[in-house]
């Protein structure tokens, strides 16, 4: 098929180099200049995890191609995906879906034959119908232009292996015509055994509110644990594997540290609280919102941690590096990072911070120019007093405890995301504490 994507940020970008990778002739539309030449010659401004190697595979070959001209797309496509950003409103309870529409606004009066806009974007529930009543009032074509809505279910850092081999597809349609489009476009998915969850709008609006949402109260649920671990002497990490056992419940998710953060789970925790209110089901907003309260205080448990370790030496005047920046392994994003807010907080309580990421240092300082940054592993440590490690990348796991040892002015470390195994680092000379392990 011919498809465009419009919007090429997180979302866009993965989307518009696996649509290629399935073999569909694809062209990206974004507004900026900078980042279409980029993409066109096969870069990639963000980072995940095997997509500059699919860009340039796909930018070479022709199949893939960007530009800022949205008549370009119009005239081109069969199918338009919309995949721009809805961050959140300024009431910090719902969607800002202003460039979903504006992308709607400016695409539907170039469409003068049949064809299908599939929503990508997360939004608000009853935004597909409005879009459609906008789409066919404004397009030639009129109501031969089909709208379906078909949320992502992506991790950062997965996003390719996500959109390949999805656990699953959803589809909220209103037509026969936009089933059938989206069987089209997804063919090589659904031959692969992937199953697909054709609904109303309105369900699948909703689903994808209700999976990012279940995340995140399953995190905070742990990390509430992990918390009275702290107070009671217990191991975190047995109870994540006796929890984890039961297939009810299962361990995926459940790795207590500081919270969740990135441009989805936050913003779609406080949308679907807010829908929840809306539509009068106080209840599950009440549920929601504790999950929420929970995630926002993951910084103070963090650094009562940091000063219990401490014993009584002052954080003001400390020399503290920072393992970590973006807010989970695999990506470069640093939107509402649990390790940025961390390292914020020790530089405001008077401590001098280094942080370190393996790919996210160039967007964290766009983000936090106050912090130092260092792209070296090593280095980071040098004369340090403490090491805090706030994002779970491989590479710490799998970092010398023995050489960072001889290059720390103190070997202690703050393990505040519970994914290191302590005993090679303690054997190394380190004192290591872990959220929800004390003392282990």
């Amino acid at each position: 098929m011919r498809i465009s994507v419009i919007g090429c940020g997180h979302l866009g970008i993965p989307h518009a180099a696996a649509m290629a990778e399935l073999g569909h002739e694809v062209v990206g539309v974004d507004v900026d200049q900078a980042k279409v030449d980029s993409l066109n010659s096969g870069h990639c401004p963000i980072y995940e995890t095997g997509l500059p190697e699919l860009l340039a595979r796909h930018t070479a070959s022709g199949r893939l191609r960007f530009t800022t001209d949205i008549r370009e797309a119009a005239q081109f496509a069969e199918l338009h995906f919309i995949g721009v950003g809805t961050p959140i409103d300024a009431d910090g309870r719902s969607y800002d879906t202003g460039q979903v529409y504006g992308a709607v606004r400016q695409l539907a009066p170039l469409l003068t034959r049949p064809c299908t806009i599939v929503g990508k974007s997360t939004v608000t529930v009853g935004t597909t119908a409005q879009v459609t009543a906008l789409a066919q009032r404004l397009a030639p074509a009129g109501k031969h232009v089909d709208v379906v809505w078909n949320p992502e279910f992506l991790r950062e850092g997965h996003a390719v292996e996500d959109t390949l081999r999805p656990d699953r597809l959803i589809a909220g349609v209103t037509s026969a015509e936009g089933e059938k489009a989206i069987r089209a476009v997804y063919a090589p998915i659904l031959d692969a055994g992937v199953p697909i969850f054709v609904t109303d709008p309105a369900t699948a609006e909703l689903a994808k509110g209700a999976a990012n949402t279940f995340l995140g109260l399953k995190i905070s649920y742990i990390n509430a644990v992990a918390d009275m671990c702290d107070e009671a002497g217990g191991d975190i990490s047995q109870i994540v594997d006796i929890l984890g056992i039961d297939p009810r419940i299962g361990s995926g998710g459940m790795r207590p540290g500081i919270g969740y953060g990135g441009g989805c789970l936050p913003k779609d925790v406080r949308a679907f609280t807010a829908s929840a209110r809306q539509l009068g089901a106080d209840q599950a907003a009440t549920l929601l919102r504790a999950a929420e309260k929970i995630n926002e205080t993951r910084t103070s448990v963090a650094l009562n941690l940091i000063t219990r370790a401490l014993a009584g030496r002052p954080l003001k005047g400390a020399r503290v590096t920072v393992w970590g920046a973006a807010f989970k392994p695999g990506t470069n994003d640093v939107r509402e990072s649990p390790a940025l807010a961390l390292a914020q907080a020790l530089q405001h309580a008077g401590a001098t911070i280094t942080v370190h990421d393996p790919q996210a240092v160039a967007t964290a300082m766009t983000r936090n120019p106050e912090l130092e940054y260092t792209d070296d592993l090593a280095a980071s440590v040098d004369a340090a007093d403490l090491v805090v490690l706030a994002t779970e990348w491989p590479e710490y796991r799998q970092a010398d405890p023995q050489d960072l040892a001889d290059r720390s002015a103190t070997p202690l470390l703050v393990d505040c995301r519970t994914t290191l195994d302590p005993e090679p680092w303690r054997v190394a000379g380190w004192t290591v504490h872990q959220l929800g392990r004390p003392g282990k």
